[in-house]
């Protein structure tokens, strides 16, 4: 990578810096130096007795380095949620009394389809989007509803506030339950190519589409083989639903019942590859983890979610076992949460709970669980060269934990390691102690007073 030249911008921190890598879950680098450069991209990292070496080369005063506040500050890499309902954000911690399915109908389709209503829409899509950044989810892969313009509007304010995303306009032409809440089949192709097509025109650095067939249950045969064949082509991204209730995959057995299983239908359809990733497959069975894997396929694992809507209990130690890609989700608003340190924390109780009937099982550590919820995150949505860590050559994307803020959900002692304080900060930190946040070497949070809106 070329060196900085004099007189460019670099932003240059001191101090802790805790990441995940693909050797170890959680590695701890104190006492370090990381610099940025002007594109966001980390330039260097290295420990504090290189710093007059490391300044030499990339011209910068060391008297403008930011030096953390020891012990009390520490970075931890962007959060990345890699499921999450923008549309059911008014949702959120209610409306958790009905299974999947009768769920969808009584709760999500009315509030998905107030979505034509752009006034509405940008309300609450700019109040997600402010949620889940000062919560430190700078990477986030969102399901909007079947409404061009307002899904749109979801990008442009993701553009506004910085966030990396993708984004996905709904496809669904079945819904018997709620009618109105549907497109036809052309309609759906269509404005999925509108969609892709307004949103290139955009430019917008960091906000994707991804196509986004809600899931097997609420698309046809045609549908599915037109929106495979159109990521396809243009080489796109694919989100959707798999395995998520035992009553979702009966119904999907009735409807294609040529199909070996669930995942069976997604791959007849063309719609899984290396570009995919599928929300929960809680009931994946060894077989279609085994295709999974072969083709490149990713899970998004939501545990708050499938237990509050006592979906069941996902196996995440099982898909990894089969070596495939598994990232964390929020699911707002089947999760409660839009933090995913509650995605952490869940994740972990998930795991847990398996091991109290099977004796011998292979818990998740929490050091694990942060790995899925960065690096693996990444991962699973192929951003991993992007961001994920606090690799050289990657964005700095960042959360800036103080562990010292007023009214900090945990206490310090002086005989806590950095690990304990850091352990502390998973099990017992929220986004009191997220002091600043940024995506590809840019702050964003706090917002900046031009990016404030009505909407708080």
């Amino acid at each position: 990578m070329d060196r900085e030249t004099p007189g460019s911008r670099l932003q240059v921190f001191r101090g802790t810096f805790i990441h995940p890598t693909d050797a170890t879950p959680v590695e701890s680098l104190e006492a370090c130096t990381l610099g940025v450069n002007d594109a966001g991209k980390i330039v260097f990292i290295d420990s504090v007795d290189k710093e007059e070496e490391l300044s030499q080369k990339w011209h910068f005063k060391r008297e403008n380095i930011r030096i953390l506040n020891p012990r009390k500050e520490f970075f931890i890499p962007g959060l990345i949620d890699t499921h999450i309902h923008a549309s059911q954000f008014q949702n959120m911690g209610i409306g958790l009394d009905l299974p999947l399915l009768q769920w969808l109908t009584k709760y999500t389709f009315p509030i998905e389809a107030r979505f034509k209503d752009l006034n509405f829409a940008e309300d609450i899509y700019t109040k997600v989007v402010k949620r889940t950044l000062r919560n430190g989810t700078t990477t986030a892969c969102y399901f909007a509803t079947i409404h061009t313009e307002s899904t749109l509007k979801l990008c442009d304010i993701i553009d506004k506030f910085g966030q990396r995303a993708f984004v996905g306009k709904v496809c669904m032409d079945i819904n018997d339950n709620f009618a109105e809440y549907k497109e036809t089949t052309h309609e759906s192709v269509k404005e999925t190519e509108r969609f892709v097509a307004e949103l290139d025109k955009q430019k917008y650095p960091l906000v994707r589409p991804i196509v986004t067939p809600r899931f097997v249950i609420s698309c046809t045969s045609e549908l599915m083989k037109q929106l495979g064949s159109f990521a396809s082509t243009n080489n796109l991204n694919i989100q959707s639903h798999i395995s998520e209730s035992q009553a979702e995959i009966d119904a999907v057995k009735k409807i294609f019942p040529k199909c070996k299983n669930y995942t069976d239908v997604y791959d007849t359809h063309n719609l899984l590859n290396d570009k995919t990733i599928m929300a929960h497959g809680v009931y994946l069975s060894d077989e279609e983890l085994k295709l999974f894997k072969r083709k490149g396929a990713s899970i998004a694992h939501c545990p708050n979610s499938n237990i509050s809507l006592c979906s069941g209990l996902m196996d995440v130690r099982n898909a990894l076992n089969h070596k495939v890609n598994v990232g964390l989700g929020t699911d707002v608003s089947g999760g409660y949460s839009p933090s995913m340190l509650d995605a952490v924390r869940k994740a972990v109780d998930v795991s847990n709970s398996l091991s109290i009937s099977s004796p011998g099982y292979e818990r998740l550590s929490y050091k694990e669980a942060f790995r899925l919820a960065t690096l693996g995150g990444s991962k699973a949505l192929g951003l991993d060269k992007l961001t994920g860590n606090f690799e050289v050559g990657k964005d700095f994307d960042a959360v800036l934990i103080n562990t010292s803020v007023p009214s900090s959900p945990f206490e310090v002692y002086p005989e806590d390691t950095i690990l304990d304080i850091f352990q502390k900060f998973l099990f017992l930190g929220d986004d009191r102690n997220m002091e600043e946040v940024y995506v590809a070497g840019k702050r964003v949070y706090p917002f900046p007073e031009v990016s404030q809106s009505k909407s708080t």
